[in-house]
């Protein structure tokens, strides 16, 4: 059991939400996956909250991401919240072994939203513990 993460995109259209499941009749297309990035979970949980998010149950919702979002967390990804929860493992932080990998496998995420994007997809982020 754990933090598990995804990006996934579908095709964009008018009227999708910034948080929805993805419809059952749309084809999803996961081009990420993390596992136990916590701190990663908590700059989504952040912009959700941003976003208008309220659940009694936390942020449990696929979470839409602009291209404005993807400026914000590249501008973020060397100070990205320290965050713990239930399962959640512990992402490494700056001087931490793994961290400047971990900072390119974001970077990578974030170059690869930003093509689904440019190919007409809505990428959301979402995770499950």
């Amino acid at each position: 059991m754990g933090l598990d993460m995804y990006a996934w995109a579908v095709p964009d259209k008018p009227g999708l939400p910034d948080f929805s499941y993805h419809p059952e009749d749309t084809k999803v297309e996961e081009f990420q996956y993390w596992r136990k990035h916590a701190n990663l979970h908590g700059w989504m949980e952040a912009l959700w909250t941003k976003k208008g998010g309220s659940d009694p149950d936390g942020f449990c919702t696929p979470l839409r991401l602009t291209l404005a979002d993807l400026d914000a967390l590249e501008a973020d990804l060397r100070k990205l919240p320290h965050t713990t929860g239930f399962f959640f493992g512990v992402s490494p932080t700056e001087g931490d072994e793994g961290f400047e990998e971990q900072v390119e496998e974001d970077r990578g995420f974030i170059a690869k939203a930003r093509e689904m994007i440019a190919l007409g997809m809505a990428v959301y982020y979402d995770s499950s513990w």
